[in-house]
C-alpha cells in the first residue's frame, strides 16, 4: 500500500481525504479534566488544557485489534517544561499492552523530546526518544501508529521514525491479542519529564493547551492486507536518516540500565 511511502503524492492525497471525515463527537469522548478538554469546530478539533489543579484527557469510543491510527497535534508552545502531551494505544487490566507517543515539554528555545515505548503483557522498558526536525508547536503535524501482527511502525508526517518487529517466536513479548483504545492526555510530570525532573513546571505560564484534530482510525483484522504492510525503499532510507540524525536515546544501547544486554529484538532489527 502507498500509505507508508513518505514521498507518495497519492498517499498524502488519500490521507487528507480521510482526515476530512474525522469527528471527535462521534469517535471520541473526553474522560477527565473537569471541563479542561473541549471539542471544537463541530467535532473537527479538540483541545486539552493543564493548570496547577488538573490536566485533561480523552479516549476513543471503540477498541481495535490492529490498524492504523492517525492524529494531528499542535503542542504546547513556549515554556512547556514539566508537561507531557500524549497520543497512545492501550488495553486495560493487569498485563496490559500499550504503544506510546509521549511529547515531553522543555524550557523555551529547547526542543521537545518525542518519547516512544512498547508494552506487552504489562512490561515496557523499550524506549526510544527523538528530537523533531521542525517546531511541533508552530503548526499541526501528523503522528501515526501502524500496528499489525508483524510489526509496529511509528510515523511522523508519514515518515517512519521507529519500527518494532514481532519476535514473539524468539521469546520477545509482542502486543497481538488484546484490543486497545486510543488515549490522549495533557498532564504534569515535572518529577521526570524535563531533563530528568531538574526543570519544573512554571505555573505562571498556565493554562497550558495542546490541540488535536483529524483523528483517523483504519481498523483491520488478522488475515487482511493490514497484516502485510511493509516499508518501501524510500521509507527505509527515511527511517535510517531519522534514527541517525534525530534519535537521542535508544534502550538497545543503554548498558547502564541493561548491563546483561537488551532483548533479542535489538540484535535482530533490520533497521
Amino acid at each position: 500500500m502507498a500509505i507508508l511511502s513518505n514521498l507518495s503524492f497519492l498517499s498524502a492525497f488519500l490521507a487528507l481525504a480521510c482526515f476530512a471525515a474525522a469527528d471527535f463527537n462521534r469517535d471520541a469522548e473526553i474522560t477527565w479534566g473537569d471541563g479542561r478538554g473541549k471539542i471544537l469546530d463541530g467535532g473537527r478539533g479538540l483541545s486539552l488544557s493543564l493548570d496547577q489543579y488538573s490536566g485533561s484527557g480523552f479516549q476513543s469510543r471503540n477498541e481495535h485489534l490492529f490498524g492504523r491510527f492517525d492524529m494531528q497535534l499542535k503542542l504546547v508552545p513556549g515554556n512547556s517544561a514539566g508537561t507531557v502531551t500524549t497520543f497512545f494505544l492501550s488495553s486495560q487490566g493487569a498485563g496490559h499492552d500499550e504503544i506510546d507517543f509521549e511529547f515531553l515539554g522543555n524550557s523555551s528555545g529547547n526542543p521537545y523530546t518525542v518519547h516512544t515505548n512498547v508494552y506487552s503483557q504489562g512490561k515496557g522498558d523499550k524506549e526510544q526518544q527523538f528530537h523533531l526536525w521542525f517546531d511541533p508547536t508552530a503548526a499541526f503535524h501528523t503522528y501515526s501508529i501502524v500496528w499489525n501482527p508483524n510489526r509496529i511502525i511509528f510515523l511522523v508526517d508519514n515518515s517512519p521514525i521507529r519500527v518494532f518487529n514481532n519476535h514473539a517466536g524468539a521469546g520477545v513479548a509482542f502486543p497481538a491479542t488484546q484490543a486497545m483504545r486510543v488515549y490522549c492526555s495533557l498532564w504534569n510530570a515535572d518529577d521526570w519529564a524535563t531533563q530528568g525532573g531538574r526543570v519544573k513546571t512554571d505555573w505562571t505560564k498556565a493554562p497550558f493547551t495542546a490541540y488535536y484534530r483529524n483523528f483517523k482510525i483504519d481498523s483491520c483484522a488478522a488475515g487482511t492486507s493490514c497484516a502485510s504492510q511493509e516499508l518501501d525503499a524510500k521509507a527505509r532510507n527515511r527511517l535510517r536518516w531519522v534514527q541517525q540524525k534525530h534519535m537521542v536515546y535508544n534502550y538497545c544501547a543503554d548498558s547502564n540500565r541493561f548491563p546483561q544486554g537488551t532483548s533479542v529484538e535489538c540484535k535482530r532489527s533490520r533497521f
